[in-house]
């Protein structure tokens, strides 16, 4: 195995041309390349990174300079590869053993510890952050893409280490000089865990419903007493010690979430020279037996049982909610890319086994007995199902590296109202790309499994278990209806409604870029009256949740982020087409012609087939039928 100089001045494992598998060398190039498809499209990654966002162009600006195409692909190549070589083989294993309680601590699948510690030396944990704590301070984009390939070979053990980065950013955010100086490197490098410590069992979505209190002492720490649940990765043996963002209330403080702190919490106590103390009385009750992701561990945990959990306030007294949306906000992105991954992975497996399967006749020649079977790719039906997975997949996979391309774009920006207005775009579509995202992916991953037919609903395949991981996504980080309630309810009015307005704008512009292609004026046509149809829409359900008739307008909360998910989608796809259609017209390569051609009709399906059935929802939405909120509590039966 080789190696090259890579980014940071750290060392990346390259494979020059040959690799091992089971101890036999095959061609990178041969079998190594046809697995990739089983994951992501790297065809379609290359496409969006650096002929949809031009991500290249990021390395003009000094804060991302060592990042040039050259090692961008490499990157991605990499991640490609210990994808291959060493998550997938750990998906259905970590299913299949999940994680085991006992006596307070958790011992997760045997093979997720030699993946834990490669990815620890790879140091793909902290990706996008400042070298200077552990970080590797690459795009957002770029992370994404890598992203695609860890979450969708195994986002059960994926969760481990994305939620100790997130926790570890809320300590670069708003941690003091001594909590950063004890915590983030350690997290960041993936030597200590990191979780993020809300729910409770009385106090699920209601977070200012919680009852876990903290104590102010003498020495400036707080004693913390309460119980969480649903707690992802909250114990377990991959690493040596663990730190609890936990949300309490401090003694005499207002009511409701105004009244909520953040606290770091460790598992182990650290001395002020970083060594470990004493244990910190953060004890795992249990774990929870789920239908899916059963690699990762969702654990209850105890805090003060005895009365001795202590804490360090992390931020201000009473402002937790808003130090802990910076990793919400995080984490439901996050969880958008899980859904998603689930759903590129079950796309690449659907399309490749439809290639394969030979089943029935074809069509056109079913009258004739001594027809050859064909197969199942070339049925109708079974083509209206990959083209419908083909074109969310594309829509979810440009939206979120667009949304991590915002970030760049924040980050190099000198001009405070270009910073606001990209972060406004992506304040608007983060319950777009956690809520309507895992929605479609979950719609995707049901495709999947029938495209298998038989076959996709037993163990032997993969289907069965993309399905299965992909549900939770619906739910957790704030379920889908409490997305679509945080657009309405939030997002639209955002900053005076102009983050709305710059969305709308953004696609505008995308629509006009279109009409002046030729062969595909028709896209930008019905792109700008999709634009224009969700403006009146969102306008008037806007103008009903602020009235009396508030009920009825946050029962069309979520078909209203549904019908926005859709002309983000339409939005996303005439861009893509935009490109593709003129890279047709210079003379694309003859290997690239099918892909090209293949992004144009993803466009066509969508604005000619899916977006008729979003105008039938925005009408649905613009009447605004009152019988879900008027019908009785009896009238729904039951009793």
């Amino acid at each position: 195995m080789g190696k090259l100089f890579g980014i940071r001045g750290q060392w990346i494992p390259a494979f020059a041309g040959m690799t091992e598998k089971n101890n036999v060398m095959i061609e990178k190039t041969g079998e190594i390349q046809k697995m990739a498809q089983l994951i992501a499209d790297r065809r379609d990654i290359d496409f969006v990174l650096h002929e949809q966002l031009q991500v290249e162009a990021l390395s003009r600006h000094e804060k991302f300079a060592e990042f040039n195409r050259k090692t961008i692909d490499m990157i991605i190549s990499e991640a490609r590869t210990l994808t291959l070589k060493e998550i997938v083989p750990t998906q259905k294993p970590g299913d299949e053993e999940g994680c085991i309680f006992e006596s307070g601590r958790v011992t997760v699948p045997e093979c997720f510890h030699k993946l834990y510690r490669l990815f620890r030396e790879g140091e793909w944990i902290a990706l996008c952050d400042d070298p200077e704590w552990g970080g590797q301070g690459m795009p957002s984009a770029v992370a994404q893409a890598a992203s695609n390939y860890f979450n969708g070979a195994n986002y059960a053990f994926m969760i481990y280490p994305r939620l100790t980065h997130g926790a570890g950013r809320l300590v670069e955010t708003f941690g003091t000089e001594e909590q950063k100086r004890l915590f983030l490197k350690k997290m960041y490098t993936g030597e200590w865990g990191g979780t993020m410590v809300l729910t409770e069992p009385e106090a699920g979505s209601d977070v200012g419903a919680l009852t876990t209190s903290a104590v102010k002492n003498e020495d400036g720490t707080y004693s913390i007493t309460g119980s969480k649940i649903f707690i992802s990765a909250g114990e377990n043996d991959l690493v040596e010690n663990m730190v609890h963002p936990v949300l309490a209330r401090i003694e005499g403080a207002p009511p409701g979430t105004k009244g909520i702190s953040l606290f770091l919490v460790p598992k182990i106590w650290v001395n002020a020279d970083g060594s470990f103390s004493e244990e910190n009385d953060v004890v795992c009750t249990g774990i929870e037996e789920k239908m899916g992701i059963h690699g990762n561990a969702t654990c209850s945990l105890t805090l003060g049982g005895k009365g001795k959990c202590r804490g360090t306030l992390l931020g201000q007294e009473n402002k937790g909610m808003q130090v802990m949306f910076v990793m919400m906000n995080e984490e439901r992105l996050l969880v958008g890319m899980q859904g998603f991954a689930c759903a590129s992975a079950s796309y690449m497996n659907a399309v490749n086994y439809a290639r394969e399967r030979i089943q029935g006749r074809h069509l056109l020649h079913g009258r004739d007995k001594g027809a050859a079977s064909v197969p199942i790719i070339q049925h109708p039906d079974v083509r209206r199902m990959l083209i419908s997975m083909k074109t969310a997949v594309e829509g979810m996979r440009s939206l979120l590296l667009y949304l991590g391309f915002c970030e760049d774009m924040i980050q190099i920006s000198d001009d405070p109202e270009e910073k606001a207005r990209y972060q406004g775009l992506i304040d608007v579509l983060i319950p777009i790309a956690k809520g309507y995202v895992t929605d479609r992916a979950f719609e995707v991953c049901s495709n999947g499994v029938q495209v298998y037919g038989g076959y996709g609903y037993i163990r032997e395949y993969p289907q069965e278990q993309l399905l299965r991981d992909c549900k939770i996504t619906q739910i957790y980080e704030g379920t889908n209806g409490i997305q679509a309630m945080d657009l309405l309810g939030r997002k639209l009015g955002l900053n005076k409604g102009e983050s709305f307005r710059s969305l709308l704008g953004e696609m505008g512009k995308t629509a006009e870029t279109a009409k002046e292609i030729d062969s595909i004026t028709a896209f930008g046509d019905r792109l700008e009256h999709a634009v224009q149809r969700l403006g009146e829409t969102a306008l008037h359900i806007g103008k009903a949740a602020g009235s009396d008739n508030v009920m009825e307008a946050f029962a069309f909360a979520h078909p209203f982020m549904e019908v926005t998910g859709d002309v983000v989608m339409a939005w996303l796809l005439v861009w893509r087409a935009s490109v593709a259609a003129q890279k047709l017209t210079e003379d694309a390569k003859k290997k690239d012609a099918a892909f090209y051609e293949g992004q144009l009709k993803s466009a066509q399906f969508f604005v000619n087939t899916v977006l008729p059935v979003t105008f039938g929802k925005m009408d649905a939405i613009l009447a605004c039928d009152g019988a879900a909120v008027e019908m009785s509590e009896d009238g729904f039966g039951g009793k």
